[in-house]
C-alpha cells in the first residue's frame, strides 16, 4: 500500500468511526431522555433478569401506527408476546426518527428496517442485521390522474413526479436506470397532495395502504396506483432489525421475539384485528377505522405479507438469492458500491420455518 493509499484508507475508517460513534451518542442522549430503563451500557443486548419474569423488549416502528404495523400490535394485544416470556414495548415513529440511531444507541432493541438502508449499513460499517421480513412486496407506489394516458411507469417519461428526499438513495435510481427517469422530472414531496391534486399530469409517491384512499377522499377521484414491487423494485421491508451483538449473544430472544412476531401477523391478517387495531389507535388517535380497513384490504389484495416465498416459507421468510438480487440491482444503479459483503445485511437463522409452523 502506498502513501496515497494508506491516506485515503484512514480518512475512509476514520470516517466509518465518527459516523458510527455520532449514531451511539446521539441515540444514547435519545435514550436517556425517553427511557428510564435504559441500561447504563447503550449496546448492551436486553437480558432476562430472573428465570420466570417477562423479558422486556423494545421494538420501534418506522411510521406512526397503522394497518401496516398490525401484527405486531396484534402480538402484544392477544399476548403472544407474554406466551413468549417478552415484555415488549412499541416505540412509534415518525418522519424525524432515525431508526438506526435507535438500534445502535440502545434506544430500542429491534426495529422495523428496510432491505436498502441494511446494505447502506454494510457500507458503512454499522453492525445491524436483518433477522426478518414482515412484508414479501413493498407497498411503495407511485400515483397518476385518470385519465391522463397512464397505464405504467413507462407512461410517466417526462412527466412531473412528487418524491421525497429518501427516495433519491431507494427506487429513483433504479427508475432512472430502467426508465429513463431524469433529475429534471423531479418535485419534492412534502407528505401534501396539494401539488399533485393541482396538476393533472402530474404523478406523486405513496404507500399502497395510505395515500390512495386518502386522495380519493380529498380529490374526489380514484387514482392510478403503480405498486413498485410489480416493476422490479423488489427491497425486502417492514423487516425485523437488531444489532449484530443480539444475534451473537442472545439467540433465543431473537428467536422468541421473531416467532412471535409472525404468530402475530397471521393473526392480525387471517383472524380478528380489532385487538390490534385498537392499540394502534391508542398509539396514534388520528387514524380511523376506514383507514385501517383500507390498509388490511390492500395488503391482503397484493400480497404484500404473504405471497411469494412466505406462502411456503411462512410470514418473515428471506432468501439469500433475492438479497443478492436486490443488491446487484443497487450495484448497477449506483447505490451500493460493488464490494462489499452483502452477506452481512441479514441472517436466515430466524425464520422461512414454513408456515403451518407459525400458526399450529
Amino acid at each position: 500500500m502506498n502513501q496515497l493509499e494508506r491516506l485515503h484508507s484512514s480518512q475512509f475508517g476514520r470516517r466509518r468511526f465518527v459516523k458510527y460513534g455520532s449514531l451511539l451518542v446521539g441515540a444514547s442522549v435519545l435514550a436517556a431522555c425517553t427511557n428510564d430503563d435504559a441500561a447504563t451500557d447503550p449496546t448492551a443486548p436486553t437480558t432476562d433478569t430472573a428465570s420466570g419474569e417477562l423479558q422486556p423488549v423494545i421494538f420501534g416502528t418506522n411510521w406512526y401506527a397503522q394497518a401496516e404495523h398490525g401484527g405486531f400490535y396484534q402480538a402484544i394485544a392477544t399476548g403472544l408476546y407474554t406466551d413468549a416470556g417478552l415484555d415488549v414495548t412499541i416505540k412509534m415513529g415518525g418522519p424525524q426518527v432515525n431508526g438506526t440511531q435507535l438500534l445502535m444507541g440502545g434506544a430500542v432493541d429491534f426495529f422495523m428496517g428496510y432491505g436498502s438502508d441494511a446494505l447502506q449499513a454494510v457500507q458503512e460499517g454499522i453492525p445491524k442485521v436483518t433477522v426478518a421480513s414482515i412484508f414479501q412486496k413493498d407497498p411503495q407506489i407511485l400515483i397518476a390522474h385518470p385519465d391522463q394516458g397512464v397505464e405504467s411507469l413507462e407512461d410517466l417519461q417526462g412527466k412531473p413526479i412528487y418524491i421525497s428526499s429518501a427516495a433519491n438513495v431507494t427506487y429513483w435510481p433504479l427508475l432512472a436506470a430502467k426508465y429513463g427517469f431524469t433529475e429534471d422530472m423531479k418535485r419534492p414531496y412534502n407528505f401534501n397532495p396539494g401539488p399533485f391534486l393541482a396538476d393533472k399530469t402530474s404523478a406523486q409517491q405513496g404507500y399502497l395502504s395510505s395515500e390512495p384512499l386518502s386522495i380519493a377522499q380529498e380529490g374526489g377521484f380514484e387514482p392510478v396506483v403503480l405498486l413498485l414491487a410489480d416493476y422490479g423494485y423488489d427491497p425486502y421491508a417492514a423487516t425485523i432489525e437488531t444489532r449484530q451483538e443480539i444475534v451473537d449473544s442472545d439467540p433465543d430472544l431473537v428467536q422468541r421475539f421473531v416467532d412471535a412476531s409472525i404468530q402475530g401477523w397471521y393473526s392480525y391478517l387471517n383472524e380478528d384485528p380489532t385487538p390490534g387495531n385498537e392499540l394502534i389507535k391508542q398509539d396514534n388517535p388520528e387514524m380511523t377505522d376506514e383507514q385501517i380497513a383500507y390498509g388490511i384490504a390492500k395488503m391482503q389484495e397484493y400480497g404484500i405479507v404473504v405471497s411469494g416465498d412466505a406462502e411456503a416459507m411462512g410470514i418473515g421468510a428471506m432468501t439469500a438469492a433475492r438479497w443478492q438480487s436486490f443488491y446487484d440491482t443497487l450495484v448497477q444503479a449506483e447505490v451500493i458500491e460493488a464490494d462489499i459483503d452483502y452477506t452481512q445485511a441479514f441472517t436466515l437463522d430466524f425464520v422461512n420455518r414454513g408456515a403451518d409452523y407459525y400458526q399450529s
